[in-house]
């Protein structure tokens, strides 16, 4: 991701702006065809100094002005006639944001095809662990039994609606951006829609309806798709490193050597993929912030909030795919202890079948009177250290409506899961893996 938003890559999605521009303005008629030919031989990034552009950047106010300058004097060293017609039309923004759209396209392809990497682990993941129980947990308190296949399974869906935002965002987000001065093309007299038609061939990009300057939506939309991923994958590290704390103990990344040691405690097994995922996730919302405060724009063309996304935008790609590249590697080594899922479910002493016991209640004596005896029977746990079955068998009331066998259901862990695996199943057949 970092090659795709280089300072080179950068150049070079410029230029082959502008070799798009000379063939199709020459496919137009509006230049000659040899001229366009020329150009088009003298757009490669290579023969370019970028430290020498960069220091005319700094004055120019934007790296398309030295750019055009530097094309057209190594245009002008073969051809003083073909240099005459570099650039013809366009200014320096439709130079810039049309390069970053081929760089947007490029990063949503690779981020694409990273995502369909991770789908197939997780799709492991959950058909390996769908009957592998362990304590459900709200408010960071035991709850009530999942498995940690339905754990990965509701992660799962996450990343596959996050898939789906990418490939679906790109068509509206891969658009031409060519307007000349202020937008009307006016330069081009009568042919600027046809050389935006030739242009937007040329770059395999859709000819917008008119032309976006100082309307950034589609700037801001691509960087929010692409921090929701980035969310999504801290959403995973924060559980799995919870569950990786040493009082809980049921999954640990992969163990290699070097990795997540400390420089001073020889035992430490620390979630370094996970750290990776998780500070991305709280980074990327503050750019997000910059993009959404650069958003509205002076007049046709606006004045310092257009330059802001030039680094902003390349960060957050960056930093996604770097959570990307760690949650994928975590997950495709990630060690699960299920018999430590298990003694898990021990640690209050039942009390996470309370629910499941209170509607066994309800069904003989109604849900309020069957809430207020099993809330009873739990303090009565909590003050005694005793479990709650046992409690709940000492207690005449409850045993006057439940029978040993129905008690012993009820804290059935195989037998408190309700829907798991169904939902399980359409999670995986939504995955192309039912």
């Amino acid at each position: 991701m970092q090659a795709l938003f280089s300072d080179r890559a950068r150049l070079q999605r410029m230029l082959d702006f502008e070799a798009a521009l000379a063939r199709g303005e020459a496919r137009c008629g509006v230049i000659p065809a040899a001229a366009a030919t020329v150009i088009a031989q003298h757009c490669d990034a290579a023969a370019f100094d970028l430290t020498e552009l960069a220091a005319a950047t700094a004055k120019a106010g934007n790296p398309a002005i030295p750019l055009v300058k530097a094309l057209t004097k190594r245009v002008a060293a073969v051809d003083a006639e073909a240099a005459r017609w570099v650039h013809w039309g366009a200014t320096s923004q439709d130079v810039m944001d049309t390069g970053l759209v081929l760089q947007q396209r490029e990063a949503f392809h690779f981020l694409n095809t990273r995502l369909n990497e991770l789908v197939t682990v997780l799709v492991g993941t959950v058909r390996e662990h769908r009957h592998s129980i362990l304590p459900g947990r709200t408010w960071l308190q035991q709850a009530v039994p999942v498995t940690f296949g339905y754990k990965a399974a509701v992660w799962l869906d996450a990343v596959m609606r996050c898939r789906s935002r990418l490939r679906e965002v790109l068509p509206r987000l891969g658009v031409l951006q060519f307007g000349g001065a202020a937008g009307t093309l006016a330069s081009l007299d009568s042919k600027g829609l046809d050389v935006a038609q030739a242009l937007g061939a040329e770059l395999g990009l859709s000819v917008p309806e008119i032309p976006w300057h100082s309307s950034r939506d589609r700037i801001v939309e691509a960087g929010s798709v692409v921090a929701l991923l980035a969310g999504t994958l801290g959403k995973i590290a924060r559980d799995l490193s919870l569950m990786s704390q040493t009082e809980v103990g049921e999954v640990f990344e992969p163990a290699e050597e070097g990795r997540g040691g400390s420089s001073t405690m020889p035992h430490k097994r620390n979630p370094v993929g996970c750290s990776i995922a998780i500070s991305a996730s709280v980074r990327i919302p503050g750019l997000m912030a910059t993009l959404f405060a650069a958003q509205p724009q002076e007049h046709e063309r606006g004045l310092g909030n257009w330059p802001v996304e030039w680094e902003t935008l390349p960060e957050i790609f960056t930093l996604t795919a770097g959570s990307l590249a760690a949650m994928t590697h975590v997950l495709s080594g990630l060690e699960v202890d299920t018999e430590r899922m298990l003694r898990n479910l021990d640690l209050s002493h039942g009390l996470l079948y309370a629910e499941r016991v209170t509607f066994r209640l309800a069904e003989k004596l109604g849900k309020h009177a069957a809430h207020e005896l099993t809330t009873l029977a739990c303090q009565r746990v909590v003050a005694t250290g005793k479990g709650l079955k046992e409690t709940l068998a000492a207690d005449a009331k409850v045993m006057s409506v439940l029978t040993a066998t129905d008690l012993d259901a009820a804290f059935d862990p195989a037998q408190a899961l309700g829907s798991t695996q169904g939902f399980i199943d359409r999670v995986l057949a939504a995955a192309g893996q039912g």
